[in-house]
């Protein structure tokens, strides 16, 4: 488990010092919340003038198309408008059971529902299926919420795996960089120092995750513009609503009746959809301790300019908050969830052992959901 949040403060400073640092950076953290807040609303506030802008034309076009048509068709063949509301309301509801013009799969055979339970555990929920009886949708809500969560715990698992994994790789890198210019054996001694003084930054593996995304969109849009016959843009802006678990369901994969080489596409899907999802949420995570960095050094350059600003306060907030991608500031603070995936980072970088109550205890020191539930609840805590 990481130290005590007041252990973070410099050796000797108790008492008054104590309480002041701990308040300034609980009232910090306050400050980052509502910042952070207040920006998604304003974020919020510009996509939707944005979109409006872009698509409230088209949205007006069409309706004005389908009134012309609605009306040329009731005069062409003599029918009520009434009543062709009626049937096409009719559709509607026969749309939404899975009936379609055109020929698609069966939605609620095995294989069609083995894809609907994949959107629900994936919070994808594309909506091109939904239940139709009272008791489907009954067990639904239970099955979601324990599938919706096991999934949501594989992907935190997932992202502790790939940035160990990432880590083992940079450093590695790194030790062939120094040995390459010019660190030799009688100069071990500064290898090691070196070495010890060197971190991963966060922002080559933001690098590596998007490159990794784009090639596994890539490939699948190759595959999707093939088997779908939809442009490979098309392909791409599905590939990122699927991944993502936006899932707006506008564009749906594997949903025809038949496809040649039919089994192979099936799982080649499963398995881009699978690989994609798991990419992008490590992608989000690590975007997320950016856009915190971003955060801090707005609420630096609005806060410390005054002369009530103690000098260096800020920076000692921000270690204690673990912005620094460091062993010593990670080890300093338990306080800061999205600050456990930097650790994960430089921790396994340097290849230091983990703490011998992690091994009595799974929660401690995890990343994602592990490190929101940290020692804060009785089957999470050291002395359990």
């Amino acid at each position: 488990m990481l130290q005590p949040f007041t252990t973070g403060l410099h050796s000797g400073q108790c008492g008054t010092g104590c309480g002041c640092y701990l308040l300034r950076d609980m009232n910090q953290d306050n400050a980052r919340f509502g910042l952070l807040a207040a920006l998604i609303l304003l974020y919020l506030l510009c996509g939707a003038a944005v979109f409006s802008a872009l698509e409230r034309p088209s949205e007006l076009q069409a309706r004005h198309r389908w009134a012309e048509q609605l009306d040329n068709f009731t005069r062409q063949h003599h029918i009520q408008m009434d009543a062709l509301r009626v049937l096409l309301r009719q559709y509607e509801e026969a749309n939404v059971a899975g009936i379609r013009l055109h020929g698609f799969r069966p939605r609620w055979d095995f294989s069609g529902a083995f894809y609907f339970v994949g959107t629900v555990v994936s919070t994808i929920g594309f909506g091109m299926t939904t239940p139709a009886t009272i008791a489907g949708k009954m067990f639904l809500i239970f099955y979601g919420l324990i599938g919706c969560a096991a999934t949501i715990l594989f992907f935190n698992l997932f992202l502790e795996r790939i940035i160990t994994m990432l880590a083992y790789i940079m450093r590695w890198c790194h030790e062939r960089q120094l040995r390459h210019s010019g660190i030799g054996r009688d100069n071990s001694r500064s290898e090691d120092d070196s070495l010890e003084g060197w971190k991963p930054s966060v922002y080559y593996v933001m690098l590596i995750l998007g490159v990794a995304a784009v090639l596994i969109a890539c490939s699948a849009s190759a595959l999707y513009s093939t088997m779908e016959d939809w442009d490979y843009f098309e392909s791409l802006y599905f590939c990122f609503v699927a991944f993502s678990t936006i899932g707006f369901g506008d564009l749906v994969s594997s949903q025809r009746e038949s496809y040649p080489a039919q089994e192979a596409y099936r799982l080649g899907n499963c398995l881009f959809i699978l690989m994609g999802v798991c990419c992008i949420y490590s992608l989000f995570n690590v975007i997320s301790i950016i856009i915190k960095q971003t955060l801090n050094w707005i609420l630096a350059k609005l806060d410390c300019h005054g002369p009530l600003c103690p000098e260096g306060a800020y920076m000692a907030g921000r270690r204690l908050s673990g912005e620094m991608i460091s062993v010593n500031d990670f080890s300093a603070s338990n306080k800061v969830s999205l600050a456990i995936l930097q650790k994960q980072l430089s921790e396994t970088a340097h290849g230091n052992p983990r703490q011998c109550h992690v091994r009595q205890n799974g929660f401690s020191g995890g990343v994602g959901a592990f490190a929101i539930m940290n020692n804060r609840l009785q089957e999470t805590s050291i002395d359990r």
